[in-house]
């Protein structure tokens, strides 16, 4: 009987030890890869007299960068050391390191240095002001490798990545493709993404929404004008999520309009629609 326990702790030690081995591994694996990304807090002169900062983060050799822009009002207010006011949970904002981990080059934008205080970006989406700021964005992370850039906006965020593409192609220095998650579909006090001139979009277009969005102003039922107005684009592609976790206000981030517990299939799937997209 003495034996057999010891045969018994022999094999379970060795067991455990394989076990921590592996984990270590892993581990050592996963300090690897973030230990080769690099993120660091950038300002660039835009319009005259105004900046606008983002937090950019690096994998080694990215084939593609993405702008993710927030939904809300839009002012993350970005510290200098990478740390936010308001916004972390943001779908998209709080994927950052997800898209990275894709081979994607990232840029967190925040509102720009005018409008660092209520609405920030509330009434600025579609004007000609916001658009010079983040073309100003495309063109620096073009200077810094020459790969396309891509648009991402989630929520109100869309109605930013939408008008900027209708405004901006690639040879006025507009973005390389567009990526809408859970976009405006219906808006009594501004245009929604459906009623803008989408038929100006001259890059591919990939829609991305939860089939359970209850926010009023998101519903998927309303999604077909949009496709329809997409329909002239290179390339246009709904792709449609169901399930996960819902938390909270409907129109908020941990609602299944954030996405929320679909992270990592959300963004695996559109960094690998926007890494593999040809018109």
């Amino acid at each position: 009987m003495k034996t057999t326990r010891c045969a018994r702790h022999s094999r379970e030690s060795g067991f455990l030890q394989g076990l921590a081995a592996v984990l270590l591994a892993l581990g050592l694996s996963a300090t690897a890869a973030l230990a080769q990304t690099t993120q660091k807090v950038v300002d660039i002169p835009t319009r005259p007299g105004v900046t606008q900062r983002f937090i950019h983060i690096t994998p080694p050799k990215p084939k593609a960068a993405v702008i993710l822009m927030a939904g809300g009002h839009g002012g993350l207010r970005i510290f200098s050391n990478g740390s936010l006011l308001w916004g972390e949970g943001n779908f998209l904002v709080r994927s950052r390191q997800l898209f990275a981990d894709a081979g994607l080059a990232v840029a967190v934008i925040d509102a720009p240095s005018d409008r660092q205080s209520p609405p920030f970006l509330s009434d600025f989406r579609q004007t000609p002001e916001h658009t010079a700021d983040v073309l100003a964005v495309i063109a620096w992370l073009k200077q810094q490798a020459p790969i396309p850039v891509w648009l991402v906006g989630t929520s109100r965020g869309t109605q930013s990545a939408g008008y900027i593409a209708t405004e901006a192609g690639p040879a006025q220095g507009g973005p390389d493709g567009v990526v809408l998650t859970a976009s405006i579909l219906t808006d009594s006090a501004t245009r929604a993404v459906p009623q803008m001139p989408l038929e100006k979009i001259r890059v591919p277009v990939l829609v991305v929404h939860h089939t359970q969005d209850a926010c009023r102003v998101c519903l998927f039922a309303d999604m077909p004008p949009l496709m329809a107005g997409l329909a002239r684009t290179p390339k246009a592609e709904l792709m449609s999520f169901s399930g996960g976790q819902t938390r909270g206000p409907p129109c908020e981030a941990m609602a299944y309009h954030g996405f929320n517990g679909l992270e990592a299939e959300v963004v695996g799937k559109i960094s690998s629609w926007v890494l593999n997209a040809r018109p």
